[in-house]
């Protein structure tokens, strides 16, 4: 078991902090691939006008202390806790989304309303909303887990959650992101026992209704069929998926060269943000984008062995919380890069841990901090189950004193 063991006041009683060092490594290797990509692709959007090239990167790396700090903070929090005040929280997460909308309050940006200001610091509220509806759907999973295995309602109910915050999210509007938030849902209720004939038959029906909701919208529309052949209208409708391919195109195996992107200057919009991917792609090429796939693919597949490794302890909560985090983490991390590459219709989704982006890096650093103490707790309980085989072993084959006289269990 791969685990870095700080010890406590006395580990004996059992305080002593288990790190998983592979989490760890994974999470590091992907943020500061994501500060080198950051800071080549913003170094002429932020010296224009004279302004300083590397702006943007140090912007980035302060997030990124800020959200190791936060992580810190939310793996001193236990998770009972979490379970505990999953409904609470899921109010003021609903009352945040509301309270974005509203003028005055909600801040506005390329015709999203998705940030609230406070003390001059921008908010986005979708980012942490969404960890909280999937910690109250891991929570009422474990609540009701009878309900959900057994029957269409105990599925029906979950969802109908999920519902209200897509509506809310697209109010933003944020289609990607409330997108993202029920593909997450589904799988997360999936894996906690729901019945696949039930999860499939919603399913079927949920997407349906996300159809409408795209063709619903003149730009979604415009966004669709755009995708489906970009060169039509290359210079407006498809002109960031058709520079998005020119630079991917232009990477070839072994990329042009770090620093060297050309798409970048000017041609790519948003380079440093949702289409970083791009970026990497030329100057790193298909080497850099298979390393990139191979970091989150292995991200991904820790936290479930994590969850695994949860479950087998007999956490069913921290488990489902690690489960949350497997699956969003390789969901947005799929749409991000299909999109890039035209294969999925264009998103404002980011690329989790190296898209430029405060509220984004922050909250998904603090929810690296809910895996790490889903390990702990799973690593604490597993030692604690061996201790206690250990002792019933041990008290069961030591010798017993019976009238005086010494005989053998």
């Amino acid at each position: 078991m791969s685990t870095i063991v700080l010890p406590g006041r006395s580990a004996s009683r059992g305080t002593a902090i288990h790190l998983d060092t592979v989490t760890l490594m994974l999470v590091f290797s992907i943020v500061l691939l994501g500060l080198v990509m950051v800071s080549s692709a913003s170094i002429s959007i932020a010296s224009k006008d004279g302004g300083d090239a590397f702006s943007y990167v140090a912007a980035q790396f302060t997030t990124m202390l800020v959200g190791c700090v936060a992580a810190a903070l939310v793996f001193t929090v236990r998770t009972e806790l979490l379970d505990k005040f999953a409904v609470p929280l899921l109010g003021l997460a609903a009352l945040a989304l509301v309270l974005v909308l509203i003028p005055g309050i909600g801040h506005s940006v390329n015709g999203a309303r998705r940030w609230i200001r406070i003390a001059g610091i921008s908010i986005q509220v979708s980012e942490v909303a969404r960890v909280i509806v999937l910690t109250f759907i891991e929570s009422y999973a474990v609540r009701r887990e009878a309900e959900l295995r057994t029957s269409l309602i105990g599925l029906i109910k979950p969802l109908a959650v999920v519902g209200l915050f897509f509506i809310l999210l697209l109010g933003e509007p944020d289609f990607g992101a409330a997108t993202v938030l029920a593909a997450t849902a589904f799988g997360v209720l999936f894996i906690a026992g729901a019945r696949w004939r039930d999860v499939l038959g919603l399913a079927v029906v949920g997407g349906a209704l996300i159809a409408l909701v795209a063709v619903s919208s003149e730009y979604r529309l415009r966004r669709l069929t755009s995708f489906r052949n970009p060169w039509e209208d290359p210079f407006d409708s498809g002109f960031q998926l058709t520079q998005s391919l020119i630079a991917i195109g232009r990477g070839g195996w072994t990329g042009v060269g770090l620093g060297e992107s050309v798409q970048k200057l000017f041609y790519l919009p948003e380079a440093h943000t949702d289409f970083l991917f791009a970026v990497l792609a030329e100057e790193l090429g298909l080497i850099g984008i298979i390393v990139t796939l191979l970091l989150f693919l292995a991200l991904a597949w820790r936290a479930l062995f994590i969850a695994k490794l949860a479950s087998d302890a007999g956490l069913k909560f921290p488990a489902y919380l690690a489960v949350g985090f497997g699956i969003w983490l390789a969901i947005q991390a799929f749409i991000n890069m299909g999109v890039n590459m035209g294969a999925l219709p264009t998103k404002g989704l980011t690329l989790p841990f190296m898209s430029y982006g405060r509220s984004s890096l922050i909250a998904t650093l603090a929810w690296v901090g809910i895996l790490l103490r889903v390990y702990h707790e799973a690593v604490q309980a597993t030692r604690g189950r061996a201790a206690i085989s250990l002792r019933e072993g041990a008290e069961r084959t030591a010798p017993r004193r019976v009238t005086g006289e010494v005989q053998e269990a």
